[in-house]
């Protein structure tokens, strides 16, 4: 299986974690490299952060690499006291929260337009497979959104008013390119900021946890 493996920022685990990597050639503002693992070939891509980042870098591991699986792994923000720094989930269904035409369309806050609900599902049988590899994983819903999220307050709001577990910035823009293109997606993250964790929590804890988001992707992806 040719399998694309989307970074935003945790590079630094990816070379750790694979240090024989080939770099291929791809445009500005892109980093590709190949690696191997179990029977896959691997492309990694490092596409930067944000929604416009990840579903541009969605599109060119599709259309330039040919790769029949999007899998994304990274750090996310914890929104409820039970998602604690280091734990490793896998995400089911993702809600674009700063998506809001609700205005002018009869959408809610949230929904996209052509969907009937706010929530993006990932690969249901691809979460499930997860939890055979991994068990007792946790299944999440992720709040993705083009902000970081720092505080207590914005955290505890998006699972109020979403039932978000944990946050982040480029989940919706995958699941939304990975649909258009009509290719599967796997979305594991890792907590590196808790509920009262901020942006110091994130920095202190940004290498750890994307090591072991990285390590639980790698024992999925080689199983597959």
């Amino acid at each position: 299986m040719r399998i694309g493996l989307l970074v935003a920022i945790e590079m630094d685990s990816v070379f750790a974690h694979y240090p024989e990597t080939e770099r291929l050639p791809s445009p500005d503002g892109f980093e590709l490299f190949r690696t191997t693992s179990g029977k896959n070939d691997i492309f990694i891509l490092h596409a930067g952060m944000g929604e416009i980042a990840a579903s541009c870098g969605v599109q060119y591991l599709v259309t330039a690499c040919k790769v029949d699986l999007i899998v994304n792994f990274g750090v996310v923000g914890g929104l409820t006291a039970e998602m604690k720094t280091s734990k490793v989930c896998v995400v089911d269904r993702v809600v674009h929260y700063k998506y809001d035409c609700s205005e002018f369309m009869d959408l809610k806050i949230g929904q996209v337009a052509g969907h009937d609900s706010i929530y993006l599902p990932t690969d249901a049988s691809l979460s499930a497979k997860v939890s055979e590899i991994i068990p007792g994983i946790k299944h999440v819903t992720c709040c993705s959104g083009d902000k970081f999220v720092g505080t207590e307050a914005e955290k505890r709001s998006l699972h109020e008013t979403f039932g978000g577990d944990v946050c982040d910035m480029e989940s919706a823009g995958i699941v939304l390119a990975a649909e258009i293109n009509r290719v599967p997606c796997l979305l594991l993250k890792a907590v590196s900021d808790g509920l009262i964790g901020g942006a110091r929590e994130f920095y202190d804890e940004l290498l750890d946890v994307s090591t072991d988001c990285l390590r639980a992707a790698d024992t999925v992806i080689a199983q597959l």
